[in-house]
C-alpha cells in the first residue's frame, strides 16, 4: 500500500519536482522552503529561572510533608562519633538463641553502693554533683537522689526492690576499704542507674577518669621504660607518647577504629608530630572566630593526610579526626563549614553522617553568592564521588541532598564546565541505571527513590545545556534511561517535567532523535503523559515540542507515533481542550512580554503551536498524511481557529495552521475532509493575502496552489479577483513569493476563461522580466515561469497575438541564451559558488528548465513571423 502511495505520489508531481533520492541533495537543502509538503519549525519552550533556590520547586505537586525539606537546622550534636568506627569485613551470622523466662527468685541481687569518704578532698561534692548534673528533672527518684547528696555529701541507699521483686541490697561485707576513691575500680564504680550521662553520639565528652590511690602506684612502676620510649627519652621527647589531645582522649576510651595498638611506633610518631599539632591548632582558632587561619589550617590538614594516605575508611585515628571536625561544624562561616565537609567526605563517612554533611553542603549552595567558594574549596569532586559511590537504596537521603546540591550549581556555566570534565554526567548516568534496575525487580517503584530522581534529572537538565555533553548523554544511555524513568514514575508530575525538559534540549539533535525513535516505550510513554496530564501546560508544551522534533528528523519516528495506539486521539482532545480554554480567556491574559516588549502567544496558545506542528510533521508521510486528511474533527478545530484568530495578533499559531493545511491539502482523495471543505479553505485564506505580512502570503499561496487543481475553487478565485493578485504579486520582488505566484498561476492557467486576465494585467511582461531578474541564479523559479506561459499559450495561433510583439521577440532572445551551455557554465557576477553548487545549478538548469523551456521555444519560434499582416482594401 505504501509503494503505491509513494508511486502515486511521484506521478502527481510535475515533471519539473525534484527526484527522491536517499540522500538529501543540496538541491533539497537550499529549496526546502520550496517543497510541496514541509516540516514547521518552532521556538523551544521558555523555562524560567527560579527565584529561589530550594530542593522542590514552588508548584511542585509532592505534599511538604512527604518530601525531604528544604529547610532544616543543623550542627555538631546532629554527627554521630560512633560512625568513625571502620566497619568489619567480617559480618557475623545471628544466633539462634530465644531467651526463656528467669524466675523472680533466681534474679541476682542489687548490691548495696559504696560509701563517700566526705574526709577526702577528691572524692567531694563536685564528683557527686557530676554523677547527677544529667539527671532526668522529672523522674522523682533522682531528684530526691540529688537532694540527698547536696544536703549531706553521701548517696542514699537505692530502693529495695527492682521490677516490683528484688529483695534488699546486702550490707557491705567484711574487707571492703572504706577510704577506696569512688571509681578506684570496676567493682566499686557507682551504678549507672544513679545518673544519667549524654552519650559520645549525642554529642558529649566522657567525663575523665579519677585515679586510686592504688592505680597511681602501679603507674608509678611503669614510667621508667613505657613512657622513656624505650631509649631512655621521656615521651614528650620520643613523640610516642605525647599528652593526648581531647580528640586522642576520647579515641582511647570510645575503643573506635584505628587504636594505638594497631600502630607502627612511626604511624604514631607522625599523628604526634604531623597531625595532631594541626587538630589542636584548629580547636584553638575556632574558639578565637579566626575563619581565614582556620581554613588554611584545614588546607594543611588535608594534604598532610592526602600525602600520609590517612583519607579514606580504613585511615589510622579516623575516629579522632571525625569527632574533632564535627566539634567544628557550628562555626558560622560558609568557607570553613565548605572547608570541613571537604575533609569529612574524604574520610568517607557512610550512614547519618554522610547524610548530615551533604545536607551541609546543600545549605551552602542554596546561597548563589556562595558558589564560587566552591571552585574555591576543592570539593566538587567529592561530591561527584559520593553520586558514583553511594547506594541509592542505603543513602537515597544523603543523594538527595548531594544532587540538591549540585543541581544549584550546575545552573552556573563555569561550574558546569568543572563538573563535566569530572565525569558528573557518567556518575548520574550509573545512578539512573542503578535506581531503574531496582525498579525493574520490584513491584511498584520506590518513592523515596522518586525524591532522588528529581533532584539526578534536574542536574541533568542543566548539564544538557553544554553541547559537549549532549555526546555522553547517548554513550552513558541517559537518553533511553529517561524514557524508563517516565515509565515507571509517569504519576510524578515533577520528574515528568525535569525528564521532558532533558529530552526537548536532546531532541534538537538529529542523534538523539534517532535513538528516541528506535525505543518502543518512547511515543507509548509520551503519549501516556498527554492523557494524563492534559491540563498541565508545562509538561504538555514539551512533551508536543519533543514529538514535534521526532517526527521532524525521521519517517520511521512519523510513521511509529501515528500508528501508536490513540494517537490522533489523544492529540485531538489536547487541542480541544486548550482551544476551549483559549476561548473563555480575553484578549489580554496570558500574553506574555518578552524583553524587547512585543508580546507573544500566550500559554495556551504555544500549546496549540507545538501540536499542530506534530501533525504537520507526521502529514509529510505519504500514508499518514493521506490518513490525517481524512480526519473531520481536526479540519473542523483548524478552520475554527483561524476563525478566531488573526496573523497579526497569532502570527505563529495561524501561519503553522497554514502550514498543516498545505500539507494536508497535497493529498487529493475523495475522502478527505480537506476537499470536501475546500472553498471553506479558500475563503479562510483570502485574509492572509491581504494582510501586510509577506510569510502568510506565501503560505496562503502555497494553499491556492495546491487547492486551484478543483475547477469549482479556480471559479471561486477568480470571483474574488485571486488571478489578478497573483499577477501584481508578481512584482514583489521576493523569490518565495514570486514562485508560489507562478505556482497558482500555472492552475489558472488552465481555465481558458481565464487567460486573458493575464495579459490584460500585464502578466506576460510580468513573467518576461521575471525571467531576465532570476533566471541564470534561479533555474527553480525560471522553470516555474516557462511552465505559466507554456499553460496560457495551449491555444497559441499567433505569437504576436498571444504575447505581444515586444514581449515576443524579449522572450525568444532570453530563451536562446538560457539554453546555452556555455553561459550556464559561467558563474553569474556578485555569485559565490563553489564546486558542490555549482554542479547543483547545473543538475536543476539540465533537468528542470531545458524540458520545458525547449517546448516553449519552439512553440513561440514557430508561431512567429517577421511578415505583417496586409490591411484590409478600402471600399474606395
Amino acid at each position: 500500500m505504501m509503494s503505491g502511495r509513494r508511486r502515486r505520489k511521484e506521478e502527481d508531481k510535475p515533471f519539473y519536482a525534484v527526484p527522491l533520492t536517499d540522500k538529501p541533495t543540496p538541491s533539497q537543502i537550499i529549496n526546502e522552503a520550496r517543497q510541496s509538503v514541509r516540516t514547521i519549525r518552532t521556538n523551544r519552550p521558555f523555562t524560567p529561572r527560579e527565584g529561589e533556590r530550594r530542593l522542590f520547586g514552588t508548584d511542585s505537586g509532592r505534599p511538604k510533608e512527604a518530601r525531604p525539606p528544604s529547610a532544616f537546622s543543623l550542627g555538631s550534636r546532629h554527627f554521630d562519633g560512633s560512625d568513625s568506627r571502620p566497619t568489619s569485613s567480617t559480618k557475623l551470622s545471628p544466633l539462634d538463641h530465644k531467651p526463656k523466662p528467669v524466675p523472680d527468685d533466681a534474679l541476682p541481687l542489687v548490691p548495696k553502693p559504696p560509701a563517700i569518704d566526705l574526709a577526702r578532698p577528691l572524692a567531694g561534692r563536685s564528683v557527686a554533683r557530676r554523677m547527677v548534673k544529667v539527671g532526668s528533672q522529672d523522674n522523682l527518684a533522682d531528684r530526691d537522689l540529688r537532694q540527698a547528696v547536696l544536703s549531706d555529701g553521701k548517696i542514699p541507699q537505692p530502693p529495695g526492690e527492682r521490677r516490683g521483686s528484688l529483695p534488699p541490697a546486702p550490707s557491705p561485707v567484711e574487707g571492703d576499704v572504706p577510704g577506696r576513691r569512688v571509681h578506684s575500680g570496676p567493682k566499686e564504680r557507682t551504678p549507672s542507674s544513679f545518673y544519667i550521662e549524654r552519650t559520645e553520639a549525642e554529642g558529649a565528652e566522657a567525663p575523665p577518669r579519677v585515679r586510686s590511690a592504688g592505680s597511681a602506684r602501679s603507674r608509678s612502676r611503669r614510667t621508667g621504660d613505657e613512657e622513656a620510649g624505650g631509649d631512655g627519652r621521656t615521651g614528650r621527647e620520643s613523640g610516642y607518647h605525647s599528652q593526648p589531645s581531647s580528640a586522642e582522649r576520647k579515641e582511647t576510651r570510645s575503643g573506635s577504629g584505628g587504636r594505638r595498638d594497631d600502630e607502627t611506633p612511626e604511624e604514631a610518631l607522625f599523628w604526634n608530630t604531623s597531625v595532631l599539632p594541626i587538630l589542636t591548632d584548629m580547636e584553638n582558632h575556632s574558639k578565637d572566630k579566626k575563619h581565614r587561619t582556620l581554613c588554611d589550617l584545614c588546607d594543611r590538614l588535608y594534604t598532610t593526610l592526602d600525602t600520609a594516605s590517612l583519607l579514606g575508611r580504613a585511615a589510622k585515628r579516623r575516629s579522632a579526626l571525625l569527632k574533632t571536625l564535627y566539634k567544628l561544624i557550628d562555626i558560622d562561616d560558609p568557607m570553613v563549614m565548605l572547608k570541613l565537609a571537604r575533609l569529612i567526605l574524604a574520610l568517607k563517612v557512610s550512614g547519618k553522617n554522610l547524610t548530615n554533611v551533604c545536607k551541609l553542603v546543600f545549605k551552602i549552595s542554596k546561597e548563589e553568592k556562595n558558589d564560587n567558594l566552591f571552585l574555591e574549596a576543592n570539593i566538587l569532586g567529592l561530591l561527584v564521588s559520593v553520586v558514583q559511590t553511594a547506594d541509592p537504596n542505603q543513602s537515597c537521603e544523603a543523594l538527595v541532598y548531594c544532587c540538591g546540591a549540585l543541581k544549584f550549581l550546575s545552573g552556573n556555566s563555569a561550574m558546569m564546565k568543572e563538573l563535566s570534565a569530572m565525569n558528573c554526567t557518567e556518575a548520574l548516568a550509573k545512578l539512573l541505571s542503578s535506581i531503574n534496575s531496582t525498579n525493574a525487580d520490584s513491584s511498584r517503584p520506590n518513592d523515596q527513590a522518586g525524591h532522588l530522581l528529581v533532584q539526578v534529572t534536574a542536574v541533568l537538565r542543566n548539564m544538557a545545556d553544554s553541547s559537549g555533553n549532549r555526546e555522553k548523554f547517548l554513550t552513558q544511555g541517559v537518553v533511553r534511561e529517561l524514557i524508563s524513568v517516565i515509565g515507571s514514575y509517569y504519576g510524578d508530575s515533577d520528574l515528568m517535567l525535569n525528564c521532558s525538559r532533558i529530552h526537548s534540549k536532546l531532541t534538537l539533535s538529529s542523534d538523539c532523535c534517532v535513538v528516541m525513535s528506535q525505543d518502543k516505550a518512547c511515543f507509548k510513554n509520551y503519549l501516556r503523559l498527554l492523557q494524563k496530564y492534559q491540563k498541565k501546560e508545562d509538561l504538555v508544551v514539551r512533551v508536543l515540542f519533543i514529538l514535534g522534533n521526532l517526527s521532524a528528523k525521521s519517517e520511521d519516528a512519523r510513521l511509529a507515533l501515528f500508528h501508536q495506539h490513540g494517537c490522533m486521539e489523544t492529540l485531538l482532545g489536547v487541542l480541544s481542550t486548550f482551544l476551549d480554554m483559549d476561548i473563555k480567556a480575553t484578549s489580554e491574559d496570558g500574553k506574555v512580554v518578552d524583553g524587547e516588549g512585543k508580546t507573544g502567544p500566550s500559554k495556551t496558545e504555544d500549546v496549540m503551536i507545538k501540536l499542530i506542528r506534530v501533525i504537520a510533521n507526521m502529514s509529510i508521510h505519504p500514508d499518514v498524511g493521506a490518513a490525517i486528511a481524512e480526519n473531520n474533527k481536526l479540519v473542523d478545530l483548524l478552520l475554527q481557529i483561524l476563525g478566531n484568530k488573526s496573523i497579526a495578533r497569532c502570527e505563529e499559531l495561524v501561519l503553522n495552521i497554514v502550514a498543516t493545511i498545505n500539507n494536508l491539502s497535497y493529498y487529493p482523495s475523495k475522502n478527505s475532509a480537506i476537499e470536501q471543505k475546500q472553498v471553506q479553505i479558500a475563503e479562510r485564506m483570502l485574509s492572509m493575502l491581504m494582510a501586510d505580512n509577506m510569510e502568510g502570503i506565501v503560505e496562503a499561496s502555497r494553499v491556492y496552489g495546491n487547492l486551484t487543481r478543483s475547477a469549482e475553487v479556480r471559479d471561486y478565485l477568480g470571483r474574488k479577483k485571486v488571478d489578478a493578485i497573483m499577477v501584481t504579486l508578481l512584482d514583489s520582488g521576493s523569490r518565495e513569493v514570486v514562485f508560489t505566484s507562478c505556482g497558482v498561476l500555472i492552475n489558472l492557467m488552465v481555465d481558458e476563461k481565464r487567460r486573458p486576465t493575464l495579459k490584460e494585467e500585464g502578466g506576460v511582461k510580468k513573467l518576461v522580466d521575471v525571467l531576465r531578474d532570476f533566471g541564470r541564479t534561479d533555474w527553480e523559479l525560471a522553470s516555474m515561469v516557462c511552465q505559466t506561459l507554456w499553460n496560457y499559450s495551449e491555444k497559441i495561433t499567433s505569437s504576436i497575438d498571444c504575447f505581444g510583439e515586444e514581449e515576443t521577440n524579449q522572450l525568444i532572445e532570453l530563451l536562446l541564451e538560457l539554453l546555452d551551455e556555455d553561459v550556464v557554465m559561467s558563474v553569474p557576477e556578485a555569485s559565490d559558488w563553489d564546486r558542490e553548487m555549482k554542479e547543483y545549478m547545473q543538475s536543476v538548469w539540465r533537468d528542470r528548465f531545458c524540458p520545458v523551456a525547449t517546448q516553449l521555444l519552439d512553440r513561440v519560434d514557430s508561431h512567429h513571423t517577421d511578415l505583417e499582416p496586409l490591411e484590409p482594401p478600402s471600399n474606395s
